[in-house]
């Protein structure tokens, strides 16, 4: 299944998944088309993504990613069968499809994925997020939810801001009255480290001897999310779970789950910390 060169419609790999297809969809919506040489239905299926890939110009890229290839990929999303077409938007699959269809049931998919002027200010944003630039990102959500209060992915923009700037109780009633949507689940996810952030900003400054080493890099691991640097945190959490992985009865593994949702899908660093704490805690 050869294909022309395009700048709407290119060939990925598990080499630059990451980047073309997970990074480059806070800019803008990636279908990406999950094919095979061999398989008959994806020869009829690639050239009718490709066109209307051409036809909307830059209203979203088509990706082309070889199972054979790139087994992996394939397996991280659950693939089943082929063709299966699933969208991307912000790192997170927001609609799929498997099997062949008609062109004009792909066209009414594809409609369905053009952007509105929000949600581009949200994918901006969350680039924003992914370089650490808080406060920018923080304006950016802000100006979203000044016309629609109710946006989930600038309402959970917003909370990770907040937190990241040391700010957990501003950043508590978001998460906690979140609405129902695809971002709840992180949002509850974070909730464990917005209240350890606040816990420690209510609590009276104390000194932590020698003894009590833990305590001291759980304290300085929050102090540390708190100003943004998410990374460093994250480092102070997986040496507590190195040596005790149910610290604080399970609290430190759920703050570390919290810290890994501010740093963000898109992070280069996330993979790497993710596959750190599974094998920790489990």
């Amino acid at each position: 299944m050869t294909m022309q060169p395009s700048q709407h419609v290119i060939n990925v790999s598990e080499a630059d998944f990451q980047y073309e297809v997970l990074s480059h969809s806070s800019q803008q919506a990636v279908v990406v088309d999950f094919w095979a040489e061999w398989c008959a239905p994806c020869r009829t299926l690639g050239p009718i993504l490709e066109k209307l890939a051409e036809e909307a110009a830059g209203t979203f890229r088509l990706a082309k990613l070889d199972v054979d290839a790139n087994a992996k990929i394939a397996m991280d999303y659950g693939l089943r069968g082929i063709p299966a077409v699933k969208a991307f938007r912000n790192g997170q699959v927001v609609a799929e499809f498997s099997g062949l269809r008609s062109e004009e049931q792909i066209r009414i998919f594809l409609n369905s994925l053009i952007a509105t002027p929000n949600d581009l200010t949200v994918g901006k944003a969350n680039s924003l997020l992914t370089s650490e630039k808080w406060q920018e990102a923080e304006q950016h959500f802000r100006e979203v939810l000044h016309s629609n209060p109710d946006h989930p992915g600038a309402l959970l923009g917003l909370a990770k801001c907040l937190l990241a700037e040391g700010e957990p109780t501003s950043a508590m009633p978001i998460l906690r009255e979140f609405p129902v949507s695809k971002e709840y689940s992180t949002a509850e996810q974070l909730i464990p480290l917005a209240q350890a952030m606040a816990d420690k900003e209510d609590s009276s400054e104390k000194e932590i001897g020698d003894e009590n080493p833990h305590e001291a890099l759980y304290e300085n691991a929050l102090r540390l999310a708190g100003r943004g640097q998410i990374a460093a945190a994250l480092d102070g959490l997986l040496e507590i779970l190195r040596q005790d992985k149910n610290y604080r009865k399970g609290q430190g593994r759920k703050v570390a789950v919290g810290l890994l949702h501010l740093l963000g899908e898109n992070n280069p660093l996330a993979r790497e910390y993710r596959a750190e704490l599974a094998s920790l805690i489990f």
